[in-house]
């Protein structure tokens, strides 16, 4: 790697190939907590080294301290997650020794940034809790400056703005989900959602798209949330895959009109076996996914026609014992077997939102421990970090030839049909 690449890069690089290796996301996790920490720590160094020389990396122009950059040397903090290497900044041609105000000298102090991570994801990112954090931490006099704490926070806080009011006109789409996690983040409040989209591109990868806060999942709650997805340029789907939610039905008919609608085989499952007595579920669930796994047909009408005749097995193999159960499978049969106009390939991929469930899991998990995160700010800018460190590891599809032709007609023929003009002229031409 070269060398005019930061260590605060480089730290940044290790935490996104961690979120594309093969470990359990669990694992994956853990590590970046513990790199979330060196990265802090590192961002803070370096923060303070630019206000000790009144420049940043590389720059030119008039010079407010004599001095320069000259490399780095490692050096070790022990913290309560064990020791971790720091990559210190080494300065020649100055008129003052330079003295880090957070760590001294010998960056011996344990806990500080460890802090400044609690502060800055779960206090919202302010520059006065920080201060404060610090100074309960360290005592008044290792407080960092104002602005120095300041640089290290308003890094992050200005990459997540810049994210959510990014525009989205190029970001063309196959397939978009849509799914909420709830979290607690006002004093004696129910927990409330926080919406998000992402969804897999027409080259077949990975994107993640959108997130917001709402005060519930209400028509007009999705509505906006997908208007403003829009209104920055984002184009309709070929497809849109969510839970049952009828606030989120409604807003995806409204703001997509023309998109096929997946309903989630997953979520439908458990809603069929909430029907069925615990001593039959294992049979029920068996007989519920036999419906939609190892179709052979041809994508389209044929193998939505395999599912149909198995579920109409289904219902009258389970019909008399459990007739809720039955209604509730039947109910909106259209949108459970809609993946199966897409290209085989991708079918297990597209009938089910939990492409970001574990996610969502591992960031509740971690603000579980919290209670209550101290308001909307905070919730959302903890679950932006978790999201767009894992996303940078989430699998795309395979883009078949077929499968390419097969998705190019169903954009054709759901999003961009053909005029009554456009009909007439092809009927004069033949």
């Amino acid at each position: 790697m070269s060398t005019r690449v930061t260590p605060t890069e480089r730290v940044r690089a290790e935490i996104d190939a961690l979120f594309g290796s093969e470990q359990p996301l669990g694992e994956v996790m853990e590590q970046v907590a513990r790199l979330g920490v060196r990265l802090l720590m590192q961002a803070a160094l370096e923060a303070e080294v630019t206000e000790f020389l009144g420049r940043e990396r590389y720059a030119h122009g008039e010079r407010v301290r004599p001095g320069h950059r000259n490399g780095h040397s490692p050096v070790t903090v022990k913290t309560t997650a064990g020791p971790i290497t720091l990559e210190r900044p080494k300065l020649r041609g100055t008129d003052e020794q330079f003295c880090s105000r957070l760590f001294g000298k010998a960056i011996s102090r344990t806990n500080a940034l460890e802090t400044l991570v609690i502060a800055g994801f779960v206090r919202g990112l302010s520059v006065r809790d920080v201060e404060a954090t610090l100074a309960d931490a360290l005592g008044p006099e290792a407080a960092l400056s104002k602005s120095t704490v300041s640089r290290v926070c308003q890094a992050i806080a200005l990459e997540f703005e810049s994210w959510r009011e990014r525009r989205l006109d190029e970001l063309e789409l196959d397939y978009l989900y849509l799914d909420a996690a709830h979290f607690r983040m006002h004093e004696g409040a129910r927990a409330e959602p926080v919406m998000a989209a992402w969804g897999i591109t027409t080259e077949g990868a990975p994107a993640f798209v959108g997130l917001a806060p709402a005060g519930g999942e209400s028509t007009d709650a999705w509505a906006d949330f997908l208007a403003d997805l829009s209104a920055r340029g984002l184009s309709s789907p070929i497809m849109v895959i969510s839970d049952g939610a009828p606030g989120l039905i409604a807003a995806i008919e409204t703001t997509f009109p023309a998109a096929l609608r997946q309903r989630c085989a997953i979520h439908r499952a458990r809603n069929v076996l909430a029907k069925v007595s615990a001593h039959d579920q294992v049979e029920v669930k068996g007989a519920y996914w036999s419906i939609l796994d190892d179709i052979e047909a041809e994508p389209g009408e044929a193998a939505i026609a395999v599912a149909r005749a198995r579920a109409a097995e289904f219902s009258l193999r389970f019909g008399r014992a459990y007739p809720a159960a039955v209604r509730c499978l039947e109910e909106d049969f259209a949108s459970l077997t809609a993946h199966l106009r897409l290209p085989a390939e991708h079918w297990r991929r597209t009938r089910h939102t939990n492409f970001i469930e574990r996610t969502f899991g591992e960031t509740r998990r971690r603000t579980k421990v919290i209670g209550r995160l101290p308001g909307e700010r905070s919730c959302v800018s903890l679950v932006w970090a978790v999201l767009d460190r894992a996303s940078r590891g989430w699998r795309g599809v395979t883009q078949t030839p077929a499968g390419l032709r097969l998705l190019q007609d169903l954009r054709r023929q759901l999003l961009d049909p053909p005029t009554i003009q456009e009909k007439e002229a092809v009927q004069v031409a033949a």
